[in-house]
């Protein structure tokens, strides 16, 4: 019944005093803002101005509208600034969770540069939510997900980033070391270090060994690719992480990484958004950053 047009109309009739000044200020006719507040008297059942009066004054009833665009318009007026600073880029969230607990490596660095481009964009990298982020997406407490495990569920969007391949990370004297890749079969025997995930979701079981039917002889769980790396140049076990994941530790001579069957396992790694905030400059900002990485 009453619209923030009515409440803005009545507000300029008391700053200026007229209806002429009112109009000019409001960017209408004298004749138009008439007949709004007329037709707003007229769902009202009421008077909201003395028209008797001079200067311009209000009735009771229209005092009382005013009152309350005094308590409306500037919280209005201040959520659609925030929406406009949104649209530009000036402001915004991102919270990010990765599926893949050794995007995190990259990640950082890139939110630095980031940061230059989008100063007031709240940043947060979420750690609790990566064993499994997409429900905190769907509900709105995450903003970008990334994951090598594309799942198709309403409402999200998808970006491929980039491509990469899966190498088994053994001890620089690993009996395994100096192998140019590995089967199977070679891991039959050795204790495999994983993150703390469903096996259905780790590709070195669905897309390696249990093709082949084989079943480490023993599985220990490491919450973080540092820790992981570790284990793995202290002889506590063999890892499989990304290649990118492994450069550094490769560098020290540590670590070897060797080929997962002859011809490599290699993956993709998606960010995941809400479809209705891809086009946001600072989501989209994030992403494409992500891209040129």
């Amino acid at each position: 019944m009453i619209e923030l047009r009515h409440l803005r109309t009545l507000t300029a009739l008391v700053e200026t005093g007229s209806l002429t000044a009112a109009s000019v200020r409001l960017h209408l006719t004298q004749s138009a803002l008439s007949h709004q507040i007329k037709e707003l008297e007229e769902r009202l059942g009421l008077a909201l101005i003395n028209r008797g009066a001079r200067p311009l004054k209000l009735t009771y009833a229209g005092q009382m509208l005013v009152d309350l665009a005094g308590q409306i318009l500037p919280k209005v007026d201040e959520t659609l600034a925030g929406m406009n600073r949104l649209t530009r880029g000036d402001t915004g969230r991102l919270y990010i969770a990765g599926e893949c607990h050794s995007c995190l490596e990259w990640v950082l660095p890139l939110l630095a540069s980031y940061r230059e481009s989008f100063p007031e964009v709240e940043l947060d990298v979420v750690l609790s939510a990566s064993l499994d982020p997409l429900p905190s997406l769907l509900d709105g407490s995450l903003d970008v997900v990334l994951t090598p495990d594309r799942r198709e569920l309403p409402g999200l969007a998808w970006r491929r980033l980039f491509d990469y391949e899966l190498k088994l990370v053994v001890a620089a004297g690993h009996s395994l070391s100096q192998h140019s890749h590995v089967v199977p079969e070679d891991l039959r025997g050795e204790t495999l270090l994983v993150y703390p995930v469903e096996r259905a979701r780790l590709d070195i079981f669905t897309r390696f060994l249990w093709p082949a039917g084989v079943e480490p002889a023993r599985v220990r769980q490491a919450e973080s690719t540092t820790l992981l790396l570790e284990l793995a140049a202290l002889a506590q076990g063999i890892a499989v992480l990304p290649d990118w994941a492994c450069k550094s530790a490769l560098r020290d001579g540590r670590i070897s990484a060797l080929t997962l069957g002859s011809d490599g396992l290699f993956g993709s790694l998606w960010a995941s958004i809400r479809d209705a905030e891809a086009g946001l400059p600072h989501i989209k900002g994030f992403v494409d950053a992500a891209l040129l990485r």
